[in-house]
């Protein structure tokens, strides 16, 4: 069973050691390496915690979801999550969802959080 670092909102803290529970085995895909679930950054293997594209990619998330006031970002994931798994299919439902859109485009420019706009994950909504 794979062990996960919870890192809280994604700076130094000391992280803890869980098993990763049922319900997230669920709803993550094989690709997941890692997930943002206010206020913490869920790594699904030690060696993630020095990725610095997966650190900015999760830090993105932590925006978004400061953003949209948590709950409303979650509503909106799920929403999105579903109407693309009608539109795209479960193979790319998750990859087309906005703000994994906006996640995936910009985690390798670790500039990207200091120039990003509020809101800048709506202009990934058409996408696809």
């Amino acid at each position: 069973m794979n062990s996960i670092k919870i890192v809280k909102e994604l700076i130094m803290c000391k992280p803890k050691v869980k098993k990763i529970n049922g319900l997230l085995k669920l709803i993550l895909s094989k690709d997941i390496i890692g997930i943002t679930l206010a206020p913490f950054g869920i790594y699904l293997n030690d060696k993630y915690l020095s990725d610095k594209d997966t650190i900015n990619h999760e830090s993105i998330h932590w925006k978004q979801q400061l953003e949209m006031l948590v709950i409303f970002f979650y509503l909106w994931y799920g929403i999105e999550w579903f109407i693309r798994l009608l539109v795209n299919g479960k193979d790319y439902a998750y990859y087309y969802i906005s703000f994994e859109n906006e996640a995936y485009k910009n985690e390798d420019d670790l500039e990207y959080l200091s120039k990003r706009k509020h809101f800048a994950w709506i202009k990934y909504v058409k996408h696809k």
